[in-house]
């Protein structure tokens, strides 16, 4: 490829990185735990750590987890502020704010690439010095669909 078509490229393969990073963040505040589970990487390992939380290891404890966050009726909404997106080879790297019932945590979320398609691998959110208000907004640009 020419350095203009690999520059293309890597533009495609970062909206498909924060793609997957807004499926989550959808997943989680509509609480489908169907596609929840398409998030996360099938052949990969996986972790979690949510805050408060130990390191949860391993896909079962992972999406167990998340069935009973998202099958909680009281469990808060959660909005991905922030996003800062890196490709590292065939790892994607996200970091972000989560703005969680007046909170703000900093998460970062990590993504393998599986069967042609960013799959998570790690999350983890946790608190941070952030205030909601210092939270820069969001760039103007075309939803990915």
């Amino acid at each position: 490829l020419g350095p203009r078509n690999r520059g293309i490229c890597a533009m495609t393969e970062m909206a498909k990185l924060r793609f997957a990073n807004e499926a989550f963040y959808l997943a989680f505040q509509n609480r489908d735990f169907g596609v929840m589970d398409r998030v996360w990487a099938a052949a990969a390992d996986v972790t979690c750590i949510h805050p408060g939380w130990g390191a949860l290891i391993t896909r079962d404890k992972v999406m167990a987890s998340w069935r009973g966050i998202l099958g909680n009726p009281d469990s808060p909404k959660v909005a991905c502020r922030g996003v800062r997106a890196r490709i590292l080879g065939d790892t994607g790297v996200v970091l972000c704010y989560e703005q969680v019932a007046g909170a703000v945590l900093a998460a970062t979320n990590i993504f393998v690439r599986e069967g042609g398609e960013w799959k998570m691998t790690h999350h983890q959110a946790g608190p941070c010095d952030v205030a909601a208000a210092d939270l820069e907004p969001e760039p103007e640009e075309t939803p990915v669909q």
